[in-house]
This record gives structure tokens, C-alpha cells and sequence, in this order.
């Protein structure tokens, strides 16, 4: 793996009304159209709508059939099997392999990001739900990103190497709770890094315009970008960072200086 692998910078999510208000959409752009417009500004997104609804495969082949810039895709996992877990868990696991199986097949899939809520602790019926989740996820590539640090175990990290699935980078605000901000690859095909913001105050808030409500300095930046980036870069054959602090539009100005900074 060369120290050159592509790294891949975008957001977390492009469907924003507050984006037009901060000049990264025109004004009166429609939702509609802002994936058109978001492909002109990143070469890769992360889909947030995939983890309030069922991912549906005329929906994803609508989508591919329109995207002729050849955009690449996370998709989240759908809240039923993360934080609102239902019975039907395991019929829940093979709609949402079938759904995405358009981005599968094109080639256009880096990750489905499995992202689990802080009250998801490292329990023995948690340990044997994840398993069990990301078996009934194959052969799907996948990512898990911890919110609670009891995940924080050398044994976590054997398991997805193991597994051969991504353990996802985090940046966001030093809470003695959350999961901590590490550099660990557990995959050589993939590292993905999300920047959440630090926003101490804003994150207890419960209001996600508040949560991630921050603006990252190029100092902050430079904590990734000098010396964290090109370790994982090294190691993995892919990369891919995405800024989730949406609010406005602070993420696309983020992410543009990233990947200035790393390119």
C-alpha cells in the first residue's frame, strides 16, 4: 500500500436548506437538486437519508442513472438495526443488502456505515447482537463507528481486523463517555475518518444544530493531516473523510481546506 492511495474528502450528508443561505447552493435550489449540485463540489458523500428509510433499489438506480460524475457513496445502516432495534432485525439486514445492491454492483459503494449510539455499551448481548449484525451484513463492506468508549479494546479492534471491516475514525469533543479519537486501521482495503466537531456544550444539548456546530481551524486540522492521515493513508489502499459539522455549511468549507492540506 502506497503512501499515495487515494483519500477521498467530502460530507456527511448534501441535502442542507441552510447550504443556500451559506453560498454553497444557489439561491432557490430545490432538494432535488442537490446532489446534482453537491457532485460538483466533492468526489465523494455520505447518504444520511439510508438510516431514517430502507434503502430501496429503484431509489439507488434512480440516483446512479443521473450521476454521470461518477460520485462515490457511504451509506448509513438504517436506524431499525442500530439505535431502534426491532425484532424483524434479520429481515430488516437482507431488504437493506438487497437496496443498495445497485451502488454494490457499480462499484460506487466505499462503506456502509454501521454507526451505533452512545448507549450501545460493551456488554455480552451487545458483543453477540454486533456479530450477528455484521454476519447478517455480508458480503457488504462495512464500517463501525463506537459512540461509548467501552469499545475502546485491543480484543474490539482483533475482532473487525478479523473481520476485515473498517473501524472508523472519530473526531469530536473529549467527553469522558464517548468513544476516543484513534488512528487504528483494522482494515487494509479502507480507513474512514468523520469529524463530528468539538463542540463540548453543543453535543450535551441534544440539538443536532447545536451538536455540530463547529468550525475547524487549520491547526485542527493539521492534528489529522500532518501526521494521523498519512500513517492510516500508508496502511490502507483507500481513504475517505467526511465532515459531519453540516451546520452552516461549515462542513464543505472543512473539507475543502482537508483536502488541500493532504493533497
Amino acid at each position: 500500500m502506497a503512501v499515495d492511495s487515494p483519500v477521498y474528502v467530502g460530507t456527511c450528508g448534501f441535502s442542507y436548506p441552510e447550504w443556500i443561505e451559506a453560498g454553497i447552493y444557489p439561491p432557490g435550489t430545490k432538494s432535488a437538486r442537490m446532489l446534482e449540485l453537491y457532485r460538483n463540489l466533492f468526489p465523494v458523500v455520505e447518504l444520511n437519508y439510508t438510516w431514517y428509510q430502507m434503502v430501496r433499489t429503484e431509489t439507488m438506480e434512480r440516483m446512479l442513472a443521473g450521476d454521470g460524475a461518477g460520485l462515490l457513496y457511504c451509506a448509513k445502516l438504517t436506524r431499525t438495526m442500530t439505535h431502534e432495534v426491532e425484532d424483524n432485525w434479520r429481515s430488516q439486514a437482507e431488504l437493506y443488502r438487497h437496496g443498495i445492491q445497485p451502488l454494490l454492483t457499480s462499484g460506487r459503494l466505499l462503506s456502509v456505515l454501521v454507526q451505533l449510539p452512545p448507549f450501545f455499551h460493551r456488554t455480552t448481548k451487545n458483543r453477540s447482537y454486533l456479530a450477528s449484525l455484521l454476519d447478517a451484513l455480508q458480503p457488504l463492506p462495512l464500517a463501525v463507528e463506537f459512540r461509548h468508549h467501552s469499545w475502546a479494546q485491543d480484543s474490539v479492534f482483533k475482532g473487525l481486523e478479523q473481520r476485515r471491516i473498517t473501524l472508523v475514525s472519530v473526531d469530536a469533543p473529549s467527553l469522558p463517555y464517548l468513544f476516543p479519537s484513534l488512528d487504528v486501521v483494522t482494515n487494509p482495503e479502507l480507513f474512514y475518518l468523520r469529524l463530528h466537531g468539538r463542540n463540548s456544550r453543543g453535543w450535551r444539548s441534544r440539538s443536532k444544530q447545536q451538536q455540530f456546530n463547529y468550525d475547524y481551524t487549520e491547526e485542527d486540522l493539521a492534528q489529522w493531516s500532518r501526521d494521523r492521515v498519512p500513517r492510516m493513508r500508508k496502511a490502507c489502499n483507500t481513504g475517505v473523510i467526511l465532515f459531519n459539522n453540516h451546520v452552516a455549511g461549515q462542513a464543505v468549507r472543512n473539507a475543502r481546506t482537508m483536502a488541500r492540506m493532504i493533497s
